[in-house]
């Protein structure tokens, strides 16, 4: 045997040590071959805080002591929930902060080893917690179920629950019967990654929602980038792009991102729109282009040449013969802007603007210069006619970013008009980048501060599907039992496709400041593909200082940037070598 034959042999061997390497001997390896490891894993937290009890309950601070999973025999300090003639025992439990997992319930040993019925409800609101699945305020237990009666086992236990929650009320339902709870703990289930992104600045506000818009995109990077937790887990396309520019900011390569795009893909079939929608599938161009600007990965865009040539062949064949868009499929910009055709129609017009541009650097890059022309042209014919945005806010923002309408006029006209009331979570992003386009920086801070602010005020600790400024009025917090007299902002409020409970609070196309913050305020925006070069440009306004770290392929970008007396900036900048810095 050749020396080659043997080290190929001893290759191949190790390959296999190392596939199966956790795998126990009797493990069917056939099957094993075609598995997936998990990309999360599980960590286990006690509640912060008894919100609410009912009932004769003994001893519940006993369920706020970490605990370690394992019944025992000791019976010793056991939370003691009991039926009896006087009533039935409940308890509502706070976990602290939003997460994804399910609930562990560890039990004690009681008289009759027999299962006992509980019911457990997961909120992600105390109120939600509190509610039954009923029409009136919208409680549901649609894509992952929230509220379920189970039976727990004696002197053992058992692991329900995959959701987004905060809150967890469970009741005790057979009658005349004594539970013993040793633990009950949340299952967190998350991708353990590094934040290798920062940001940090005299403002503890801006901070705050900076840290709260990448938190709630790191819960939705599950086993693909889904866009909310507890409700809308699955992949919708156009959601992925503030998603995907979060994680470019904080994360860096993480592959939740080219296998959610490749599972669009592949599941959409031309001339189809991804999700039905034809922003969508324009907003899987926009994710492919920015994707590769950041990580500078060509053989993964040239995987994508063949959908992306025919998907942009087909939206050139979308103009009428006055130079404006004809999309089919259902006309979407976001939930907020649905009931305004007019705000729709200039905004996919922009959007025609902005993917076939996009489309058209791709195709060069791809060494597809026919394709590229035929976008290019498409685009001139486009930019002759600009519709009207008709006070929406979503179609301004989008007719500044095309370069439609100049950003000073979309900003003056329609996105500073009664500051960030009519923002949406979603279009908050492109209503920012605006804004930053035109030059108000000073009013994205103040629009940021109000909007996403508001939410962290009514003790959000993750950004929400909607929010509307109007809601806030006389309104509880989510983080306690509404008083009476104050509006429940989700059981009362919503609209659309989220009335009441069944609104998502941990929605990650809300995280639009997260990136705009690090690309305005600390400066730092990519200049060249995979981040080979990048440009420091801070917009402090009314900061004093801001710092923080920006992901490359090749390290991290470290700025800080702190404002003299006289007003000037003073920037200290540090990367790569391999990353230019253009200052």
């Amino acid at each position: 045997m050749t020396r080659i034959a043997t080290l190929a042999i001893l290759f191949c061997v190790l390959l296999c040590q190392s596939v199966f390497a956790q795998l126990p001997p009797i493990f069917d390896k056939s099957r094993a071959q075609s598995a997936q490891s998990e990309a999360t894993v599980r960590r286990f937290l006690s509640p912060v805080k008894i919100l609410w009890k009912t009932g004769s309950i003994a001893n519940a601070e006993r369920l706020l002591t970490p605990g370690n999973g394992q019944a025992d025999l000791s019976g010793k300090d056991m939370c003691s929930l009991k039926n009896n003639a006087s009533g039935k025992a409940s308890v509502l439990l706070d976990f602290g902060k939003e997460l994804h997992g399910g609930l562990q319930v560890v039990t004690g040993q009681w008289n009759v080893s027999k299962p006992i019925t509980v019911r457990i409800r997961f909120g992600e609101s105390a109120s939600e917690a509190m509610a039954d699945i009923e029409p009136k305020q919208n409680a549901t237990n649609d894509h992952a179920i929230r509220d379920m009666t189970v039976q727990l086992p004696w002197l053992g236990k058992l692991e329900v629950g995959n959701t987004g929650y905060r809150f967890v009320r469970i009741d005790l339902v057979d009658g005349d019967t004594e539970l013993l709870l040793k633990e009950v703990r949340a299952i967190f289930t998350f991708r353990d990654i590094p934040y290798l992104g920062s940001f940090r600045s005299s403002d503890e506000l801006l901070n705050k929602i900076w840290a709260t818009g990448a938190y709630t995109v790191h819960l939705n990077m599950q086993d693909y980038l889904w866009d909310g937790i507890k409700r809308d887990r699955l992949v919708w396309v156009g959601d992925m792009h503030p998603e995907v520019s979060t994680i470019n900011a904080v994360f860096g390569y993480n592959d939740v991102v080219p296998k959610s795009l490749d599972l669009a893909r592949d599941i959409t079939p031309l001339p189809g729109w991804m999700n039905g929608i034809s922003t969508y599938s324009m907003w899987w161009i926009l994710i492919q282009r920015d994707w590769y600007q950041h990580n500078g990965n060509l053989p993964y865009l040239k995987e994508q040449k063949n959908y992306l040539v025919k998907l942009l062949n087909l939206l050139t064949e979308k103009i009428d013969d006055k130079n404006s868009e004809k999309l089919d499929g259902t006309r979407f910009l976001d939930w907020p802007s649905s009931e305004n055709a007019k705000g729709i129609h200039a905004g996919l017009q922009s959007m025609m603007v902005l993917s076939l541009s996009a489309g058209a650097d791709l195709c060069r890059i791809l060494n597809d210069p026919a394709t590229a022309k035929k976008c290019d042209e498409a685009v001139a014919r486009l930019k002759k006619y600009v519709p009207d945005a008709n006070e929406s806010k979503q179609g301004a923002a989008l007719l500044a970013l095309s370069g439609l309408v100049p950003a000073e006029k979309a900003n003056k006209d329609v996105l500073a008009v009664q500051g960030a009331h009519n923002f949406s979570t979603f279009y908050g992003y492109y209503m920012l980048q605006a804004k930053a386009k035109a030059g108000d920086y000073k009013g994205a801070l103040t629009n940021i501060r109000e909007f996403w602010g508001g939410m962290l005020n009514l003790g959000a600790t993750t950004f929400w599907e909607d929010f509307n400024l109007d809601w806030t009025t006389n309104a509880g917090r989510i983080d306690e039992l509404v008083p009476e007299g104050k509006k429940d902002i989700h059981g009362d409020c919503g609209a659309y496709c989220y009335i009441g409970f069944r609104h998502s609070l941990a929605h990650g196309w809300a995280s639009g400041p997260t990136p705009w913050l690090t690309e305005h305020v600390l400066g730092i925006k990519v200049m060249e593909p995979g981040c080979k070069a990048i440009k420091i440009e801070p917009h402090l306004e009314d900061l004093t200082f801001a710092e923080g770290s920006f992901p490359t392929p090749y390290g991290l970008v470290k700025v800080k940037h702190t404002k003299l007396a006289n007003g000037k900036i003073q920037s200290e900048v540090s990367g790569p070598k391999e990353v230019r810095i253009i200052r």
